[in-house]
């Protein structure tokens, strides 16, 4: 009998695990023949929801595990904790929240079982009832990355995902400590089937992920999948030292037909150094930014420290 294993990144999630356990519960149970585990991880929650993950593990010893970090890691950390603890055939990834509707398990599993597709993912096709210039942002941010990395990141596309166990496994063969999911799912390449619905909100609590969590979020998925910025850093540069030699013609030129002619004064200069050293601090920055990564990289810590396990 084939096993679905059920992953679920938590961080202060007391309010909605309560209800998302029966709510998956329910549905999975509708489907035959499939076995189900699940796996809840506690990224360092602040809250109660290593109580209640606690809680469910006494209902459901068998079926329901739980992990918990000595620290908040970051929610791509939990992900990836999940992927390693999960042992099902088949491993689908899901928000607490119930943002992620399981309503579409049964669909995901069906699609799977045909064997054409190795992964159905979600894709919202609106963003009803967020900021608007969080959706903005959240547009604009597919739109660059797609223009300037070789990886497709679908628009809108969710975590929430159902994979088979050949896909986790090239996913889990990543190592790397930067992590940005919605990268890898497409960089690891497999055949995926899109199902779309419109935004669903919260059943309870609040979301962590502020506009300016997210705006790091986006440039993290930039720097990891793609060179564009250190290009970018180039031209900069580039275009900088022409403009610098245009003017500087520019003045010799002035001088040898009008000698008595006064330099361009203290204001314009004042301004060309700073416009000349804040492109070099700009360009000095986007290649730290990539150093940096580097730096961490090869440290070699782990992704994520767990302190309980059940």
């Amino acid at each position: 009998m084939p096993k679905l294993s059920i992953v679920v990144p938590c961080y202060n999630e007391q309010e909605a695990l309560p209800l998302f356990y029966p709510a998956v519960e329910e549905v999975v149970q509708r489907v035959d023949g499939l076995k189900t585990e699940y796996w809840l991880v506690d990224d360092g929650s602040a809250d109660q929801t290593l109580a209640e993950m606690r809680k469910l593990h006494s209902i459901d010893p068998e079926r329901v595990h739980y992990l918990t970090f000595s620290r908040n890691f970051g929610k791509e950390s939990a992900l990836y904790a999940g992927l390693e603890a999960a042992t099902g055939d088949y491993v689908v990834v899901m928000d607490a929240d119930l943002q992620d509707p399981p309503s579409f398990l049964p669909q995901m599993y069906s699609i799977l079982q045909e064997g054409e597709y190795d992964c159905v993912g979600t894709r919202r096709t609106d963003r009803k009832g967020e900021a608007k210039i969080k959706s903005f942002l959240s547009d604009q941010f597919y739109k660059v990355i797609n223009r300037v990395s070789q990886t497709n990141i679908v628009p809108g596309a969710r975590d929430f995902r159902m994979m088979t166990r050949q896909m986790v496994d090239a996913i889990l063969s990543m190592k790397e400590y930067s992590r940005f999911s919605k990268g890898i799912f497409s960089w690891v390449g497999f055949r995926t089937k899109y199902l779309e619905y419109k935004n669903v909100e919260r059943v309870a609590g609040t979301t962590d992920w502020s506009t300016w969590k997210l705006f790091k979020y986006a440039m993290d998925g930039i720097a990891d999948f793609s060179q564009a910025p250190l290009s970018l850093a180039v031209w900069l540069g580039t275009t900088s030292f022409i403009i610098s030699i245009i003017g500087l013609i520019f003045v010799v030129i002035r001088r040898l037909i009008e000698p008595t002619s006064s330099a361009f004064g203290w204001a314009s200069m004042v301004c060309i150094i700073l416009l000349l050293g804040g492109l070099q601090l700009l360009c000095i920055g986007i290649v730290g930014k990539y150093i940096g990564r580097i730096y961490m990289q090869v440290k070699n810590r782990p992704i994520y420290i767990i302190k309980e396990k059940k």
